[in-house]
């Protein structure tokens, strides 16, 4: 089965919960009474779509139904809605209904769908163009799908990235800056990025001020988003004296949407490894 991909507006968790309740009630139509449990299935690549819908009555036996329109639709909305743009959209989906009305979801944004008919090559190429990731983001599976290049191996500290606080150092041993200055709103944007992103690595007390030698109020803290670490100083030099980050963290930020995704405990515990020097 295919269809086109419709693009979308973000969804909130308020709207994806709707919209799952929906999805759910949609089913329904589909089934004959008695029915104790459903099980559907989503698979989609690109344009490609799969969807499978059964029922089991008392017996326990699964028994195949046709999915209606609607079913199809709405799964194909809840995916495009909750498309992000660093990590792309889940792959496949399977709910389960228990009568009366409990219900499960589950996404699957990194595995192989394991499909009916696996999609032609430009099915897995339309699905990076209608619903692009990062490029750490895209599996190794479906980056021999499409013909890209395998990702380099990781750097020492996991491929972790430490940020810069500034240039480097003058004959008389103070920073050199030459970055250029952002605009208000990206500097409020980065600044909520960068402040909110998870710390790994802290002490007690405030450092001194590399610019300002007599003032002490600089945090002694890293933090990390799973790809870049940087010190505390980089967002308080940023609120203090307008120092933008290094260009590359910056374009990254940028590149993300501004949006923080999770960080395991495994990458923090590498990210602090790496501020140490016992990476």
């Amino acid at each position: 089965m295919s269809q086109p991909g419709e693009p979308a507006a973000p969804l909130s968790e308020e709207e994806q919960t709707r919209l799952i309740k929906h999805l759910g009630r949609a089913m329904l139509p589909a089934l004959p009474q008695g029915w104790q449990r459903v099980r559907a299935e989503y698979r989609a690549a690109g344009r490609h779509v799969e969807v499978d819908l059964a029922f089991a009555g008392p017996d326990g036996q699964w028994r195949p139904v046709r999915p209606p329109m609607d079913v199809v639709r709405l799964f194909g909305r809840l995916r495009a809605g909750m498309h992000r743009s660093d990590r792309g959209t889940w792959l496949s989906a399977v709910y389960g209904i228990e009568a009366p009305a409990a219900f499960s979801v589950d996404f699957n944004a990194d595995e192989e769908p394991r499909w009916r008919n696996a999609p032609p090559v430009i099915g897995f190429q339309d699905e990076l163009r209608a619903f692009p990731r990062q490029d750490e983001r895209i599996p190794d599976w479906l980056r021999q799908r499409v013909g890209l290049p395998p990702l380099p191996e990781p750097a020492p500290g996991g491929g972790l990235r430490a940020a810069h606080v500034y240039d480097g150092l003058d004959g008389a041993n103070r920073p050199v800056v030459n970055r250029q200055v952002v605009d208000r709103r990206l500097a409020e944007a980065l600044l909520t990025y960068l402040e909110g992103a998870p710390v790994v690595l802290t002490a007690q007390g405030l450092g001194v001020d590399e610019f300002v030698p007599g003032e002490q109020d600089v945090p002694l803290d890293f933090r990390t988003d799973g790809t870049w670490i940087w010190a505390g100083a980089v967002p308080h030099y940023l609120r203090k004296h307008g120092l933008p980050p290094e260009p590359d963290l910056v374009e990254h930020i940028v590149s993300r949407g501004f949006r923080l995704g999770e960080v395991d405990e495994a990458t923090r515990e590498r990210a602090a490894a790496l501020i140490t020097g016992d990476a």
